[in-house]
C-alpha cells in the first residue's frame, strides 16, 4: 500500500456533545489525547473501495496539521473511524473533525451519487489519561479488525497505525506519543516492546470495555487523581452522565 504525504501537533476546552435531544459536555485538553469515534449514519458504509480509504486518509493527514492535532493512534474501518488524537490547542479536534467533515463528505457524495449527511450525528469522545490508559487505548483501535473478524492480525490490516507502531512501516499522519518514545532507546525496541504491549498476555477484556463506555459516555478514562485535576480545572463536581442504551 502507497500513502502519501502529517504535522504535529497547551487551558482547558469544554465542547457540547448530543445525546438524544441534549447536549452535555464535551471535554478536551490541550495535549492530553482524545479517544474519538465516528461513525456512518445508520452504520452505513463510508468507504466503500481502495480509493474512498485513500482519499479519507489524506484529507484527516492535511485535516490534523492545519488544525494542530496529533494523532497516536488510528484505524479506518467500513463503516467507522477510530482516532487517538492529542490537540495542541483549544478546539483543535472539533476543528479537524469539522475540515474532514466538509471535505470527505463532498467527495464521497459527488463520487458514489449520493446526498445529505454521511456521518451518524457528531462524533463521540473520551479524554484519555496517558499514564494509565495510553497503551491500552492503542491496543484497543488497532486490535479492531480482528475483533471484528476482517483479519488474524493487526499487521495484516493497511488502514491502522499498527503498522508504524508495531512494524516500523513510515506513515506520516502518525505522530509517536512521548510515552511511545520512552518505551526503548531506539526505533527496532520501541516497536518490540510496543507488540508485546498488544499481544501480551496481560491484555484484558475489562479494560477495552472501559475504554468503549468511556467513549460512548463522553467521560474521563483515568485515575482518579486525574480525573479530579480534570474537573477542578473545569469547575465541576461530576463527570457528564451517559444518557441512553447501550450501543453496539
Amino acid at each position: 500500500m502507497v500513502r502519501t504525504s502529517a504535522g504535529r501537533c497547551s487551558g482547558l476546552r469544554i465542547e457540547s456533545q448530543s445525546s438524544g435531544m441534549a447536549r452535555r459536555p464535551r471535554l478536551s485538553l490541550p495535549g492530553v489525547p482524545l479517544h474519538v469515534v465516528h461513525r456512518g449514519t445508520d452504520r452505513c458504509a463510508i468507504f466503500r473501495d481502495g480509493l474512498d480509504f485513500r482519499v479519507y486518509w489524506n484529507v484527516i493527514n492535511d485535516a490534523s496539521r492545519r488544525a494542530q492535532c496529533a494523532i497516536h493512534a488510528y484505524v479506518l474501518m467500513s463503516n467507522h473511524v477510530h482516532l487517538l488524537v492529542a490537540p495542541a490547542q483549544a478546539g483543535g479536534v472539533a476543528s479537524m473533525i469539522q475540515i474532514i467533515g466538509r471535505q470527505y463528505v463532498q467527495y464521497f457524495n459527488r463520487r458514489h451519487h449520493r446526498t445529505g449527511t454521511l456521518w451518524e450525528g457528531r462524533y463521540r469522545s473520551a479524554l484519555i489519561d496517558s499514564d494509565q490508559y495510553l497503551f491500552a487505548c492503542m491496543r484497543y483501535i488497532e486490535l479492531n479488525p480482528v475483533r471484528a473478524g476482517i483479519t488474524r492480525h493487526p499487521r495484516d490490516y493497511a488502514w491502522s497505525s499498527y503498522l508504524a507502531n508495531a512494524e516500523l512501516e513510515p506513515d506520516p499522519l502518525v505522530t509517536p506519543h512521548p510515552l511511545y518514545d520512552r518505551l526503548a532507546a531506539n526505533a527496532v525496541g520501541r516497536a518490540a516492546t510496543y507488540r508485546e504491549i498488544v499481544h501480551g498476555v496481560g491484555t484484558c477484556l475489562a479494560v477495552d470495555t472501559q475504554v468503549r463506555k468511556a467513549t460512548r459516555g463522553g467521560r474521563i478514562l483515568g485515575s482518579p487523581a486525574f480525573r479530579q485535576r480534570v474537573l477542578d480545572d473545569l469547575g465541576e463536581s461530576s463527570e457528564p452522565k451517559s444518557h441512553g442504551g447501550s450501543r453496539r
